[in-house]
């Protein structure tokens, strides 16, 4: 009887320890994965998520002058947020251990159940080299601007991922990588670029229609399908050997819904409307509405961006430190320039201050640009650092997006210039409204991106390049932070009734078996070559040229259909002339003359010094820019 209840008791045991063993807790995500010392704010986040951790007892073992101030448990029991004080802290390498509090059997107290290497970096010196109105950025999508993978290497690069195909259909992935972004960035620097913004290059594992990459499932990793961060290093790295800075693009308000965070959800209170879905209006202007009801604000800034999306909560101080944090490690990872904040005012207005505010802490003149897709001044003004529409709040965004000017330089181009209601009279009337912009000189401006039509609607449009060099000579020489999309210097065109993967096109030449290499001068048509020896002409005179991107705008109101304004700066001046009308005219001088100090200048479209007398002739929709700084 003894021996059968000694092997009766020997099975329970057996079992009891393979049940343990099978509940032992594990830790897929540690994020960040590893941080810096010396940073100026000395507290880190570090965010574990696993199974059945939340109930653990976190000890840092083998650290020096490290403190763990404080342990967030949420409501879910596979996370543990721990905060670090770092303040005296050196490089070093040390571990998190995980324990309970109950052995088993005779080995009662502390148990270790999951060690987690840690590192601890010293910094890189560096200093901060970010954009402003002196670079022109250029645009593109990743997933559609080249490819520099084969088909093999591309294969393991998307395995395991949910959208594991690509091809050639409109919302798809297309398969364009960092590969193929590396390889052409001597195009770009030959067209006169000096900052690049791509869109997001985080992961998106989502099921379909992910190649755009605004749905992020991963906050501190590339997605395989463009390359690794070690890739995204190496692309950044030899962007700045040529002179071109990286502008990264980063989505606050939501991410995808298969982000572990949503999928698992730490707690309710983690996304908006306690974590159930509730559509935004989409209706951006407003937060900044002194009017508005508090639904419809509500709704703009908690209200999910799609189905899909959830919205983050950004007022949950542990949702902000993660994104903040995110932030902070790729600047310091990877070295970027600067950052393009999606959908910034869906986003808490608090939250957002903070963010910026760290930023500017840690990188001191370091620029954010945020998407303010309202289409009027003073709503886009709200937005910006030091708006006084805005007081007593006070955004601390140094860069707005300039929608207004957009669709000004694509309507009013198309219209017969008066004196008072059309063409060239509208922009002048718009640019008078600056008074609302804290820095008018900080503001982005644009022909087109990826989520409207192309500059060039249509294939006929296209046809006309003077359309094109008016509005690109336009955008150059305005105040502001000039913006190109990718495909602008060729020609491309597109409609966004179609849908917005049409907008999104694969540049020719960036595939193999394109009949078209638009990267080389011998593969574009005589019509991409016009298009492209105008902008690189425009792109490379602009560069360091601060007069006109920097200089105080004069301008005057619209005469006989021209339109004429300057860039001033210590004495000297870049003028513009502009005949808005389809027919011939001619300026007279002394109107002008305190934008016209000499009756001699160079010419930058002609590329040629010209003279003129007591007037200048224009010929139809002829744009001058008289460059006096030579």
């Amino acid at each position: 009887m003894n021996i059968l209840k000694s092997i009766f008791t020997t099975l329970i045991l057996a079992i009891s320890l393979s049940a343990t063993a099978a509940a032992k807790p594990k830790v897929s995500e540690v994020h960040p994965s590893f941080w810096w010392v010396g940073m100026q704010n000395t507290q880190l986040q570090v965010l574990l998520h696993g199974s059945e951790i939340g109930d653990l007892t976190p000890e840092l073992v083998g650290s020096e002058g490290i403190e763990l101030v404080s342990v967030e448990r949420v409501e879910n029991k596979n996370y543990l947020i721990l905060y670090l004080e770092l303040k005296n802290a050196k490089k070093q390498q040390f571990k998190i251990q995980l324990f309970s509090n109950t052995g088993i059997g005779k080995k009662q107290g502390k148990k270790v159940l999951y060690e987690i290497p840690y590192e601890l970096r010293d910094r890189q010196p560096r200093i901060v080299n970010t954009f402003d109105a002196r670079d022109v950025i250029y645009l593109l999508m990743p997933d559609r601007f080249a490819t520099g993978t084969t088909d093999a290497q591309k294969k393991s690069m998307y395995q395991g991922m949910k959208e594991d195909t690509w091809g050639q259909a409109d919302m798809a992935r297309h398969g364009g990588d960092l590969a193929g972004m590396t390889q052409h960035l001597d195009y770009l620097q030959e067209l006169g670029v000096t900052a690049i913004w791509p869109t997001p290059l985080l992961v998106n594992d989502m099921a379909k229609e992910s190649y755009h990459g605004y749905a992020i499932t991963n906050y501190y990793e590339t997605d395989p399908r463009f390359g690794t961060n070690e890739d995204y290093c190496h692309w950044v790295n030899e962007c700045h050997k040529r002179g071109i800075k990286v502008v990264q693009d980063i989505v606050f308000n939501h991410c995808g819904s298969e982000n572990f965070l949503y999928k698992d959800l730490p707690a309710k209170d983690w996304f908006s409307y306690d974590s159930q879905y509730e559509q935004t209006t989409y209706k951006t202007g407003t937060p900044g509405d002194p009017h508005t009801s508090q639904l419809d604000k509500d709704l703009t800034i908690d209200g999910w961006f799609t189905q899909f999306m959830p919205d983050f909560n950004g007022k949950n101080k542990l949702v902000a430190d993660y994104l903040i944090q995110a932030s902070i490690w790729w600047i310091e990872y990877a070295g970027i320039d600067g950052i393009r904040q999606d959908t910034y005012p869906y986003n808490d207005f608090d939250f957002m201050r903070r963010w910026c505010m760290d930023i500017d802490a840690q990188y001191p003149g370091f620029n954010i640009v945020g998407e303010t897709w309202i289409n009027n001044p003073v709503a886009v003004s709200y937005w910006q650092k030091g708006s006084p529409l805005a007081a007593p709040l006070n955004s601390e965004l140094k860069t707005v997006m300039d929608f207004p000017m957009m669709y000004m330089l694509t309507s009013c181009i198309d219209e017969e210039t008066d004196t008072w209601d059309n063409g060239f009279a509208r922009l002048c009337d718009l640019v008078g409204q600056d008074r609302v912009y804290a820095n008018p000189n900080s503001v982005l401006t644009f022909l087109a991106n990826h989520d409207t039509n192309r500059y060039q609607p249509t294939e006929e449009k296209a046809k006309d390049v003077t359309r094109y060099k008016q509005s690109l000579a336009l955008l150059l020489t305005l105040r502001g932070i000039p913006q190109l999309y990718y495909g602008d210097e060729i020609g491309m065109y597109a409609n966004k009734s179609v849908n917005d993967g049409a907008l999104r096109q694969n540049f020719p030449g960036g595939w193999p078996g394109d009949k078209n290499n638009a990267f080389t001068k011998e593969g574009r048509t005589a019509l991409q070559n016009e298009y492209f020896d105008y902008t690189k002409r425009l792109l490379n005179w602009r560069k360091g040229n601060r007069v006109v991107a920097l200089g105080k705008m004069v301008h005057f109101t619209v005469r006989n259909g021209v339109y004429v304004y300057a860039r001033v700066l210590d004495g000297k001046c870049v003028t513009v002339v502009a005949n808005g009308t389809s027919k011939e005219t001619s300026v007279p001088c002394n109107i002008y003359k305190e934008v016209l100090p000499q009756k001699q200048a160079y010419d930058v479209i002609s590329q040629q010094n010209v003279s003129f007398g007591d007037e200048i002739k224009l010929a139809p929709k002829q744009i001058l820019i008289l460059d006096y700084t030579k």
